[in-house]
C-alpha cells in the first residue's frame, strides 16, 4: 500500500463529513508525517480554491493523492517507475 493510499482513505472519511473544504484538507495532510510538503508545495504552486477545490499532496515514496472534483474525493496514483 501506498502513502497515498493511506491518505485517500483518511481524506475521503473528511469529506464525507459535512462542511468540508481545502483547509480541512490540509490540516487531515498535516497530520500525516508521511506527506512530502516541499514536493507539495511546487505541484501546487498555482493551486487557487475557488477553482481547483483542493490541492493534491505528494507523498515521501512518490505517490501523489489527487483531488477529483467531479467526484468530491481524492484518489492516488502510483509513483512513477524508473526507465529502463
Amino acid at each position: 500500500m501506498t502513502d497515498a493510499q493511506k491518505l485517500v482513505a483518511s481524506l475521503n472519511a473528511v469529506a464525507k463529513s459535512g462542511q468540508f473544504d481545502y483547509k480541512k484538507a490540509r490540516a487531515t495532510a498535516r497530520a500525516d508525517k508521511n506527506v512530502d510538503w516541499s514536493a507539495t508545495k511546487a505541484r501546487n504552486a498555482d493551486f487557487n480554491p475557488e477553482v481547483d477545490g483542493c490541492e493534491s499532496f505528494v507523498m515521501r515514496d512518490g505517490s501523489v493523492c489527487t483531488w477529483i472534483a467531479a467526484r468530491y474525493a481524492y484518489a492516488w496514483a502510483a509513483p512513477p517507475q524508473p526507465s529502463r
